[in-house]
């Protein structure tokens, strides 16, 4: 009797134990899934993330592609600019040179003629009134180029138009005023083209 209920004891005993064997094999089991589960998942994720970056990386290489080319395209285009102003530069130069030539001309031809008179024998009030003429001529060139003298004598010294050249104590004229001018000066609108060559008064 004893040993049976040591035998049944020992029966309940193995059946417990096979329980908890099998129930820790089972949580075993179902821990290792939800570990392979979340490996799983976040291979997933990490897949997704690599894709999206990899889309990204795709728009900002085709990004900088269109940047370098649209670089390059106005590099090109600026360079271009350059010559062709460059090129028109030269020619607006040559045109405006060509017009002061022209404006000259007729001067030139009138000094010519009087040349001709001088050898032809001409009296000197004839060549005189050449002279003038010529002369007259050629300021009126000067004025249509938009060339004038610069203010001489009675004016007030500038040394933005004027050298002074000599100075003189002369209590006639204002200080600081050009009492003489050694050479005329001129200027083309605003901008002086040559300075005047004068003495000043101290």
């Amino acid at each position: 009797m004893t040993r049976d209920k040591n035998l049944h004891g020992k029966n309940e005993e193995l059946k417990n134990n096979e329980a908890n064997v099998k129930e820790t094999v089972e949580e075993a089991v179902e821990e290792t899934v939800k570990k392979d589960t979340v490996v799983n998942e976040e291979s997933d994720d990490n897949s997704e993330k690599v894709d999206q970056l990899k889309a990204k990386f795709d728009e900002k290489s085709k990004q900088c592609e269109e940047y370098i080319n649209m670089f390059q395209r106005v590099a090109a285009e600026f360079d271009n600019y350059k010559k062709r102003t460059a090129k028109e530069k030269v020619g607006i130069y040559d045109s405006a040179l060509t017009d002061v030539v022209k404006a000259f001309l007729p001067v030139i031809d009138n000094i010519e003629r009087a040349v001709e008179a001088l050898d032809k024998g001409a009296d000197s009030k004839t060549l005189a009134e050449g002279i003038n003429l010529i002369y007259k001529q050629f300021k009126e060139v000067l004025g249509k180029l938009e060339v004038t003298e610069i203010e001489g004598v009675g004016s007030a010294f500038d040394p933005n138009k004027h050298n002074a050249v000599m100075h003189v104590e002369d209590d006639s004229f204002g200080e600081n005023i050009i009492v003489e001018e050694l050479q005329k000066g001129y200027k083309c609108k605003d901008k002086v083209i040559r300075y005047s060559m004068v003495k000043v008064a101290n």
